[in-house]
């Protein structure tokens, strides 16, 4: 995680920050990053990057990199805004003693909002349309040796995979259908038994359920419909609300405020 000390809307990369530029509140955003802190604090090891002046969207660092074992991919920003985090992030990486794995200039690739590693199979979502180039699915299996299912996105307003796709223990994976293309549907189809897929509704996909930290049968999460919320728990999870509105209004929420550093 990154303190969110120099967090705020700063410019306009996707559409959740249009109109926002400036109407962050720093208090609440502190208190709330901090809330998500102390609840993960609870089941996980949490190591802290440090926050960046000028780099407002640091905070969101599910965008380092994507990490297997002690190899890490550190991403390639598709906004200019963004580019001054790769060094950074790419130090502290190397502190860590992770193996930084070579990856070309010009493919786009953005970390785990658009890398995910599915909780039951050896397989890797990669999601593109946006910030990722569809050419990093062939890198990210010769460099993780998993098989590649890439996700073309449609909507502007889910802009990285894991804004509208959360894969889950036991094999489940929740999305937002409307956010893919028909032939990525087909692949999540095709690869998830029916029994498996949770298809979101549009209003909890806009409080951006998919953007959840999944922590054994935990489901931390900035909201989600009463109906949602006992469909998971009838499947044994267990969703624990962390408001994180501020965060909200930068696009992003509680898995793009983290990063795994542990994969299976």
């Amino acid at each position: 995680m990154c303190a969110p000390d120099f967090f705020g809307v700063d410019y306009v990369i996707n559409p959740w920050m249009k109109d926002e530029i400036g109407k962050t509140d720093h208090a609440r955003a502190v208190q709330q990053w901090g809330s998500l802190k102390r609840w993960l604090s609870q089941r996980a090891e949490l190591l802290f990057v440090p926050p960046q002046k000028g780099l407002p969207d640091m905070v969101f660092t599910a965008n380092a990199g994507a990490v297997l074992g002690k190899k890490v991919i550190v991403s390639r920003f598709h906004a200019p805004e963004r580019s001054g985090e790769e060094p950074l992030f790419r130090r502290w990486f190397e502190q860590h003693g992770f193996e930084i794995v070579a990856w070309p200039d010009a493919v786009e690739f953005e970390g785990a909002g658009d890398a995910l590693f599915d909780r039951e199979q050896n397989i890797l979502w990669m999601g593109h349309g946006f910030r990722t180039d569809r050419a990093a699915a062939g890198l990210l299996e010769q460099h993780f040796g998993r098989k590649v299912m890439p996700l073309r996105l449609v909507d502007p307003r889910f802009y990285h995979l894991d804004t509208c796709l959360c894969p889950l223990p036991g094999g489940y994976l929740m999305y937002y259908a409307a956010a893919f293309d028909a032939d990525s549907l087909k692949i999540i189809e095709a690869q998830v038994h029916e029994e498996k897929r949770i298809a979101v509704e549009e209003d909890d996909a806009l409080k951006f359920v998919c953007n959840a930290v999944d922590l054994d049968s935990h489901i931390y999460i900035n909201g989600a419909s009463t109906t949602l919320q006992d469909r998971l728990r009838s499947l044994g999870f267990a969703p624990i609300t962390v408001p994180l509105g501020e965060f909200m209004k930068s696009g992003g929420s509680a898995k793009c405020l983290t990063l795994k550093l542990v994969e299976n």
